[in-house]
Parts: C-alpha cells; sequence; structure tokens
C-alpha cells in the first residue's frame, strides 16, 4: 500500500535533522524505468514556493527519474537563495543518485523537489543534503511506507493507498492535515504506475483525478504556496492500459488520498460529505459546497452537534449560483430539515454524535451534482493554529 507497490520504484525515509522531534524528515522516490513519464499538478496560489517553480519546469521536460521531498520547512517566500537551494536539492540527489546507480545517468533536470513546513525560512542545506544521500543508500522496495512517514507534519497518520488494473498498479502516498483548500491543499502527493504511460496520458488522467478528489477537498478556505501532485510511470508492467483505464486507477487512488486527509484535518471532530443536486451546472453545484464548507457558522455548529439549517441555507444564498430559495431542501443526515426554504423534519431528529456527517442540498434548478468535503471546526484547530507555529 505505497509508492513502491508498482515494480519500477524504490523509496526511503530518513531524518536529516529538520524536525525538531529528530522524527523523519527526508524521503526519496526513484523510477527505475525502464520509462520515466511524468505529469503534474501544483498550487494555484500566486505566491509559490521555490520546489513548487522548480518543479513545475522539470515536469514540463515530461521525464522525473527521482523526487526528493522534505518536511521540516516549506522553502516559500525565501528568494532566489530559496531557490538555488532547491536547485542545489536536485543537482545532489541526481549526482549522488548517479554514483551509485550509473544506469540511471540522470541530471538535476530530473529530479522533482517537494518541500513543506514552516513558510518564510531557509532550509538548512548542511543538513538536508546529507539526509538526502542517507535517503540514497536506503532506497528499498520496502521503503515506500517510510517515506510516507517522512513527510508529514501536522499530520497524525501517514497515508498511502494503492488502486489496481488488470496487470498493472497505482501506488500513492500523501501527506496534509490543515490549509487544506482547492487548488488541492497543504499537500504533497506523489502517484506512482507501472503503466506503460507517455506525459500526455498521464497528465489527462491526472488533472482528471484531482478535479473531482484533492480539488473537492475544502478542509479549513486556506490555500498552500507548496502544493505539489506528481504522477510518475515507470512502464516496469510492459502494459498500456487505455486512457480511460488509468485515469478510473489514478482517480480511486485520488480519491482514497482526498479522504484521508480530510479524515486527518487538523482538530476534526467530523468529516463532513456536501452533496449538492439539482444544480444548474457542475460548477455551480461546486460553488454552492465550497461555500457551506467554509462557513464558520455551519462549522461550529456542527462542532457542537447543532443540525442549523438555517446557517446552511444562509450560506447557499451567498453564491452567485441558480436557484430559488422558496425551492432549496436541505438534510441533515439523512433527515430534511428543509423543504422549500422552511422547517420541514424536527431537527431534533438528527443524529450528530458521530463522526460521519452528510449534508445534501437540493437546488432544484438543474440536473447537476458535485461534492465537497470538509470537516468541523473544533477548539483544537484555533489550537493547533496559535499555539506554534506550523
Amino acid at each position: 500500500m505505497s509508492v513502491t507497490t508498482p515494480r519500477g520504484f524504490r523509496a526511503a525515509g530518513v531524518a536529516a535533522g529538520l524536525k525538531a522531534s529528530g522524527g523523519a524528515d527526508v524521503a526519496l522516490v526513484v523510477n527505475d524505468g525502464p520509462d520515466a513519464g511524468v505529469a503534474g499538478v501544483f498550487t494555484t496560489n500566486r505566491v509559490k514556493a521555490a520546489p513548487v517553480l522548480w518543479s513545475q519546469q522539470v515536469v514540463q521536460g515530461g521525464v522525473v527519474r527521482a523526487v526528493v521531498l522534505n518536511s521540516g520547512g516549506a522553502n516559500a517566500c525565501t528568494g532566489p537563495a530559496g531557490f538555488q537551494d532547491t536547485h542545489a536539492t536536485a543537482e545532489h540527489t541526481a549526482a549522488a543518485l548517479t554514483s551509485v546507480s550509473p544506469r540511471l545517468i540522470l541530471g538535476a533536470g530530473e529530479v522533482a523537489v517537494c518541500s513543506t513546513g514552516l513558510i518564510g525560512e531557509r532550509l538548512p542545506m548542511p543538513k538536508l543534503l546529507p539526509g538526502v544521500s542517507s535517503a540514497i543508500r536506503g532506497l528499498s522496495r520496502d521503503g515506500g511506507l517510510a517515506a510516507a512517514e517522512a513527510i508529514m507534519t501536522t499530520d497524525t497518520r501517514s497515508k498511502t493507498t494503492v488502486a489496481r488494473g488488470s496487470g498493472w498498479t497505482v501506488g500513492g502516498m500523501a501527506k496534509g492535515a490543515g490549509m487544506l483548500a482547492p487548488g488541492m491543499a497543504t499537500m504533497l502527493c506523489v502517484l506512482t504506475t507501472d503503466a506503460v504511460a507517455g506525459p500526455a496520458t498521464l497528465d489527462e488522467a491526472l488533472r482528471a483525478a484531482t478535479r473531482v478528489s484533492f480539488d473537492r477537498v475544502d478542509s479549513d478556505g486556506c490555500m498552500s504556496t507548496n502544493d505539489t501532485v506528481l504522477l510518475l510511470a515507470s512502464g516496469a508492467s510492459g502494459i498500456e492500459p487505455t486512457p480511460a483505464e488509468l485515469a478510473a486507477a489514478v482517480t480511486e487512488a485520488c480519491h482514497d488520498l482526498a479522504q484521508q486527509l480530510v479524515a486527518d484535518a487538523e482538530g476534526a471532530t467530523k468529516q463532513v460529505a456536501i452533496d449538492v443536486v439539482g444544480a444548474a451546472n457542475e460548477d455551480e453545484a461546486v460553488e454552492v459546497g465550497r461555500t457551506v464548507a467554509r462557513n464558520n457558522l455551519v462549522k461550529t455548529a456542527l462542532f457542537g452537534n447543532d443540525p442549523n439549517w438555517g446557517r446552511i441555507l444562509a450560506a447557499v444564498g451567498t453564491t452567485a449560483a441558480a436557484f430559488e430559495p422558496d425551492e432549496v431542501d436541505v438534510a441533515v443526515n439523512g433527515v430534511w430539515v428543509c423543504r422549500g426554504g422552511a422547517a420541514a423534519e424536527d431537527r431534533s431528529k438528527v443524529d450528530l454524535t458521530g463522526r460521519d456527517v452528510t449534508i445534501r442540498i437540493d437546488l432544484h434548478a438543474g440536473t447537476s451534482a458535485a461534492t465537497i468535503w470538509t470537516n468541523d471546526l473544533s477548539h483544537a484547530y484555533v489550537h493547533e493554529n496559535s499555539a506554534y507555529s506550523t
């Protein structure tokens, strides 16, 4: 259940001293081929971390043979020196890998770099680069789980997944627990497949998958500077699935990881699915769901086990979506507490004592639908994001 489940991949996770806790903080994923196709999607934040700017350039080349990731520092808002640190990391990784695996013979332009942690501080390169060397020495087919642990920040558990095709596989790992909003999340994600697929096919599959998974996660409305999702293909299975088959497996993997992100959201006591149906089009369904997901009055009501449908309806009313206020229906955990924009079933019938919550909003304005995944807003979230810097 990791990035090394597909054939052709090795990984490692080590402690380089970037984290004050002393935990693992440098991960490496290597594609041994025979292919080295890649696709990537990145944060849409205008403020982008140095590793995002670097990796965007690398992905345009269509070939990535290694991904080096670190927690313990975002390398964001660090200026030209921070970008040079990213470049130096890629150069060091390429040279060190080539020295121990001559058959790879890769350059810095085939190494993607990802970072996560505190914004605004340079990475301690005298620790990071030896950590990369240590990760290279530790590369193995069993290293996927260690790599997934090394990229954690405020995560309480590592996040991995596998989706299986007919004779080929997609594997993946992700990190993320806060700043989860569209354009993905404060998340790093590496997906791997041993299917035969070129960069264009990989890009199509990845964008189709993230559109209905990571881009539908909206934990706290905050967008990161470092979001990166990479899809690497080794071709080691020798099997070329159809584009639709590949997209389906990548979507399955991304959906699983997205649900794990929401389940581990900082301080959350509720995992919430907001199903918007009857919308005029999909974009409007997404807008309504996202607006409700970001509404602090709704989120705090859920934390207090209060099925306050009035707050939900008020949030829907702030959108530009097409609907008539006196035609909207709202259900919370299967109880239709609002019909036609007014009170319906007794709200006391709603059971919110469990962790899973489903809010269904029927706009009666069309046939389109979308789901947004979010969580409640708790005391623990406020504490975690105020007691110390993350």
